[in-house]
């Protein structure tokens, strides 16, 4: 049997996207969760370059970066595909899986600024958000008809964001302004195909909102 090792943090949108892949292949993992404040010699030799999780460890060979994780269990696992088998619907998820990668930063900044910094993170938010809301007009998910890989790469959209809402108080996603984004987040929430993959959402709450109420007012 394979030897696989996650180095992980529990509340990240990142290694959860690499456990929802490792659980839909039904590949059996040792998950490690590391310090960010004290970082394991692990994953510091695991990842020397970002020292960062989450890190794959696969038969002593260390992999990284989230959706590069994905990609590669999609590869070398047995099970249901996560990327589509379609060329072109393969590019099309991985440009989405890059655009928001490139993008989520500031969407997730918004809720940690204040004042005129927090305003102005917000207006990219939004235009982040709209170009996410047209993407979805007319369609269920991001690419045919299952989830896949760039559903795992919106994570963040689909739980983190509602839970950073309830945390800090600030909405930034509501269904007058972004109806097509809050449909495709209620079938990725509701789904039973994809209940037994997501974080016990109550217990993100609570790890945010401590964080929420210990950050400078």
């Amino acid at each position: 049997m394979a030897d696989v090792k996650l180095l992980g943090l529990w509340y990240s949108p990142f290694s959860h996207r690499v456990e929802w892949a490792l659980k839909i292949k039904g590949v059996e993992y040792e998950y490690i969760e590391d310090d960010l404040h004290n970082k394991s010699s692990l994953l510091l030799e695991s990842n020397p370059i970002h020292k960062k999780v989450p890190v794959l460890i696969h038969n002593g060979k260390p992999l990284c970066e989230s959706m590069v994780i994905v990609e590669y269990i999609d590869e070398t696992f047995e099970g249901p595909s996560i990327l589509p088998k379609d060329p072109y619907d393969r590019a099309i998820a991985r440009f989405w899986a890059k655009f928001l990668d490139d993008k989520m930063p500031p969407v997730g900044k918004s809720f940690f600024l204040k004042g005129e910094e927090q305003e102005r993170a917000k207006e990219e938010a939004y235009e982040i958000l709209k170009i996410l809301d047209d993407e979805l007009k007319d369609k269920k998910l991001f690419v045919g008809d299952k989830f896949g890989f760039a559903d795992i790469a919106a994570n963040f959209m689909g739980i983190w964001v509602g839970v950073f809402e309830e945390a800090s108080g600030l909405v930034l996603v509501t269904s007058e302004k972004f109806p097509n984004l809050c449909a495709w987040r209620d079938e990725y929430i509701n789904c039973n195909e994809n209940k037994k993959y997501l974080p016990p959402r109550n217990e993100l709450l609570a790890h945010f909102q401590a964080r929420f109420q210990a950050a400078p007012k």
